[in-house]
């Protein structure tokens, strides 16, 4: 390498990903300079001399690089890994060394000048349009079809890039691409299905050569997180060679000259046709680690070299070896412990393991291929191998994460809009059955959805009253429940049916212990209902075994009496805390489509299934005075005012209209909980006054389950109970025995 000895070599990016170019140019006896914003990147550690300025700024990096050369000089630029080569060419451009032409820089930078050029020299593309506002969007869907991509024009690494998959999640994805758009410019193109694959190439001389095809490992739709990638393709040979002709006709109509090209192809039922292709190396760890440690060639220092206007020297391959770059993905939250890397690291075959997040880290769902937990490197004899392999490196590695701190309220609702699907529910801003998607089956009430939308209404029609002049209190919300001391009144109404209600959003199981696990780790518990139809009890059940039967079962009220007489004994048997009667369900609609027989019972009859069970009983559907008389008569040892979220019957009644009056006869002999539009503190604090001993919560915990599972249900029972403690503070309830129908107004 004394041809390169004491050169100076300025390579634009510090990170991680160009830490090997850096090591390959230094053993070159190149002196290296590197030119980086964060004074603490990886690349200034090992860089002879430093710029410091953002790999981003073009005319601040060329003002820099100008300074620099008044002093040393500079006799080549270079990038790897980084979407930094409109800025090296700016630079060659502005010291007169060799490089692209900055134009082409910008068209391999730019989607869309890229798609334009591409599409000028016929290179195979998928159809597309330049997007500036959503208007623009919705016009381009005159001649394009669905499902489209959606991404930014001017980003990297996945950033902003979203499926769409029809007219309803247009908008949404237009508002995520923005996010991540410095310009405001977008692009919207066809979806290309079918497989996608790394490719990296260097061109000289008149030549063009293919340094590594990888297969790309593309997940996590609507987004494009990959999360790896395996060299070399184990596609056809047929199929690569189309890959590299097309990849050959898109460097050369990118004017990619001299120098390196890094493209993203698809493999489509329709032909191989181009994504993208920058004008530098790979990222991704696929250059720099799994190209060399396959084949045995150093891509980087062959990019050097021509950098430098040299040929390439040891381009022969000299292994054959499988080498693969898998993702680590943390769970989302905080994580709070990270144990197993050195042990990873030692295991035989793997490369490396690099980890980019660290204890403390809150981590969110990843929309794009930044935002991942670490990487690792593993070189085997076959994929087979490498695979399993990697399968102890996940076993080894360990990840802890408080999932709590990742959610807000909006993630929770897009995931759950996602996940239910347009017809069964919007997730609505106010779930009060105004705009409501579906009916029953499904989310919504029946019929107009009168009830559903009074239970609301009769909410509204009272105001908080606050007191100020008084002693300051500190509010406690502890409420004892059949002697069960639980931190607040807050507890589960008995949804089911995850299945036929909520286009199998989640399962039965995983819905039902989602839900009991949320309440349980919140101090409080949930009422889980048998469904309609006749063996889900024992679904139920087995959830109810996770959390050592702590919940309870609310089963509908069938006409056969052993088919309760089952439930109740193996509700016994398994431990549950409380069990009960949904006695409003006789006629519900997904028990008639089932075919399952109910019916309404006396208060002997009642009395009798009561007497089925030593376990406490609740009977949950009352909505009027004598109703509750008579559940206290037949022995019930809690009523729960309901009218089955406005799910059994149109025009009837909000339950806070029937509550005070239920309330009151009963007071001091049987708990009265309530039901229905209940969706904050607020709504508990109201509930509360009219008479409630605790509440029950439906819809909105079915979204939190579905949005954020367990950490869901968590976030929407801690904003709740956030809430009544603000509200008893501002209106001076010390306990929830304080909470009196004083402290509430009756709107005119």
């Amino acid at each position: 390498m004394i041809r390169y000895k004491g050169k100076t070599l300025l390579i634009v990016g510090g990170g991680l990903l160009q830490i090997p170019i850096i090591e390959t140019a230094k053993s070159m006896g190149l002196v290296v300079v590197v030119g980086d914003m964060n004074p603490d990147s990886p690349g200034f550690k090992i860089a002879d001399k430093k710029i410091l300025m953002s790999t981003k700024d073009i005319e601040g990096m060329v003002r820099e690089a100008k300074k620099f050369v008044q002093v040393d000089p500079i006799h080549a630029v270079i990038t790897a890994g980084t979407d930094a080569s409109m800025t090296v060419a700016a630079v060659a451009n502005a010291l007169g060394l060799l490089g692209l032409r900055y134009v082409d820089a910008e068209a391999c930078s730019n989607k869309v000048k890229m798609r334009k050029r591409l599409k000028e020299h016929n290179v195979p593309i998928p159809n597309f349009a330049e997007v500036w506002s959503i208007a623009d969007a919705r016009d381009a869907l005159s001649y394009l079809k669905f499902p489209l991509v959606m991404k930014p024009s001017d980003n990297m690494g996945a950033r902003g890039v979203i499926k769409v998959n029809n007219l309803e999640e247009l908008h949404q994805a237009f508002k995520h691409s923005k996010k991540f758009s410095p310009t405001g410019e977008m692009i919207l193109e066809e979806y290309m299905k079918g497989p996608e694959l790394s490719v990296d190439a260097i061109s000289y001389f008149g030549k063009i050569k293919m340094t590594g095809i990888a297969d790309r490992i593309i997940e996590r739709e609507p987004f494009f997180i990959e999360t790896g990638h395996t060299m070399p393709s184990q596609l056809s040979k047929k199929i690569l060679d189309e890959v590299e002709d097309v990849m050959k006709q898109g460097m050369k109509a990118l004017g990619i000259n001299l120098g390196v090209g890094k493209g993203d192809i698809k493999v489509t039922d329709t032909g191989v046709k181009v994504g993208e292709i920058a004008a530098r190396l790979s990222g991704g760890f696929m250059s720099a680690y799994t190209y060399p440690y396959s084949t045995g060639v150093n891509l980087n220092k062959a990019a050097i070299q021509i950098a430098f206007g040299d040929e390439p020297e040891e381009l022969i391959e000299t292994k054959n070896l499988v080498s693969i770059e898998r993702a680590i993905i943390a769970s989302p939250g905080k994580i709070v412990s990270i144990t197993g890397v050195d042990e990873a690291s030692e295991i035989d075959s793997v490369n490396h393991v690099f980890m980019g997040s660290k204890v403390g880290d809150i981590i969110n769902e990843p929309t794009n291929n930044i935002e991942k937990s670490g990487h690792v490197i593993i070189t085997s004899e076959s994929l087979e191998k490498a695979e399993k392999i990697f399968e102890e490196v996940k076993k080894t590695i360990i990840i802890e994460s408080d999932s709590y701190y990742s959610l807000t309220e909006k993630i929770i609702n897009q995931n759950a809009r996602l996940k239910f699907g347009k017809d069964i529910c919007w997730v609505c801003k106010v779930c009060d059955g105004t705009d409501c998607a579906s009916g029953v089956p499904g989310m919504g009430g029946i019929g107009k959805m009168e009830t559903f939308k009074d239970n609301t209404i009769a909410l509204r029609e009272y105001s908080i009253l606050p007191r100020y002049i008084r002693e300051s209190v500190t509010p406690n919300t502890k409420y004892i429940f059949f002697e069960k001391e639980l931190s607040h009144p807050i507890l589960a109404a008995p949804m089911t049916g995850a299945v036929t209600n909520m286009n199998n959003a989640m399962d039965e199981y995983q819905y039902s212990l989602t839900v009991l696990k949320g309440f349980k780790e919140s101090g409080s518990i949930a009422f889980l209902g048998d469904g309609a139809t006749i063996d889900k009890y024992l679904i139920i059940l087995k959830a109810m075994d996770e959390v050592g039967g702590f919940g309870v079962l609310i089963c509908k009220p069938r006409s056969d009496f052993g088919l309760l007489k089952e439930r109740f004994e193996e509700s016994e048997r398994r431990s549950v805390f409380a069990l009960g009667m949904d006695i409003d369900a006789f006629n519900f609609k997904t028990l008639v489509q089932k075919n399952q027989n109910a019916n309404t019972r006396t208060i002997s009859e009642l009395s009798k299934i009561r007497k089925l069970t030593k376990l406490p009983f609740i009977l949950k559907g009352i909505m009027t005075l004598e109703d509750a008389i008579s559940a206290y008569e037949a022995g019930a040892d809690a009523i729960v005012v309901s009218n089955h979220g406005g799910r059994v019957l149109d025009e009837m009644p909000g339950t806070a209209r029937v509550l005070p009056e239920i309330a009151e006869k009963l007071k001091g002999k049987i708990p009265v909980i309530v039901d229905g539009g209940i969706r904050s503190g607020m709504d508990v604090f109201k509930m509360l006054s009219l008479g409630a001993n605790s509440v029950l919560i439906g819809r909105p915990i079915a979204i939190s389950a579905v949005g954020g599972e367990v950490a869901g249900v968590k976030f929407l029972l801690n904003q709740f109970k956030d809430e009544l403690i603000q509200t008893m503070n501002i209106t001076g309830a010390k306990s929830l025995s304080n909470i009196t129908y004083d402290l509430i107004l009756r709107k005119k």
